[in-house]
């Protein structure tokens, strides 16, 4: 539901009073500033030890409104739970709580479409955050659907070569097409030890995003 989610992020991110010593650490070591984030939440335990890492803080990432399911431009963000800290720990948590609210964000979709009859089990991800192992798990997570990674490194380019080849007539369809040019790579499943929390932590993310617009709305 969020237009340029990664945009979104390095805006959340970069908020944080640590965001421009640590980018530069970052950039020493031939990173940017989201990456050594998720190096570190990897070092600390990673998706499976979200609940822990990410401690009180909810983020509802609409810095640029809602695209789906609400297509409300003037949605904007909020984040709940801030305390004093200021140091790398408090920044990790941000960002995973940031990457959870653009998994609740897609999670209501899914269920925008489910209510209408379109059942989903599965999610592809690609482009440029979701090249992150942890962030591929944290939306696994967050949704509780499993997400698979295409083989490519760049699917939307091999995608208009697929409506290219149907174009061209190497291909029937375009269903033809993608069964014949392109392939699932890594494939990452829900931790069910950790629905409970991340159901808990999407209606916190519903009632924040609620109240959030009623604010607007005064």
């Amino acid at each position: 539901g969020q237009s340029a989610a990664g945009a979104a992020i390095d805006r959340l991110v970069g908020m944080h009073p640590a965001a421009v010593e640590l980018a530069g650490i970052a950039a020493r070591g031939g990173q940017n500033l989201s990456q050594w984030l998720a190096q570190e939440a990897e070092r600390h335990g990673g998706a499976a030890k979200a609940d822990r890492l990410v401690g009180g803080l909810h983020v509802v990432p609409e810095f640029l409104g809602n695209r789906a399911p609400l297509a409300n431009p003037d949605a904007r963000g909020l984040i709940a739970g801030l305390d004093m800290a200021t140091g790398a720990d408090s920044l990790v948590a941000l960002y995973i709580a940031g990457l959870c609210g653009l998994g609740y964000g897609a999670r209501q979709i899914l269920a925008a479409m489910h209510g209408r009859g379109i059942k989903i089990d599965t999610i592809a991800i690609s482009g440029g955050a979701g090249q992150s192992p942890l962030v591929r798990q944290l939306i696994a997570d967050s949704t509780g659907k499993v997400v698979y990674a295409p083989t490519s490194p760049e699917p939307v380019l091999l995608g208009s070569a697929m409506l290219g080849a149907v174009a061209a007539g190497r291909h029937s369809d375009l269903r033809a097409a993608m069964a014949a040019m392109s392939e699932v790579g890594e494939v990452y499943s829900p931790n069910a030890a950790l629905a409970a929390c991340h159901d808990g932590r999407f209606a916190a993310f519903e009632r924040l995003q609620a109240a959030a617009l009623s604010v607007l709305a005064v």
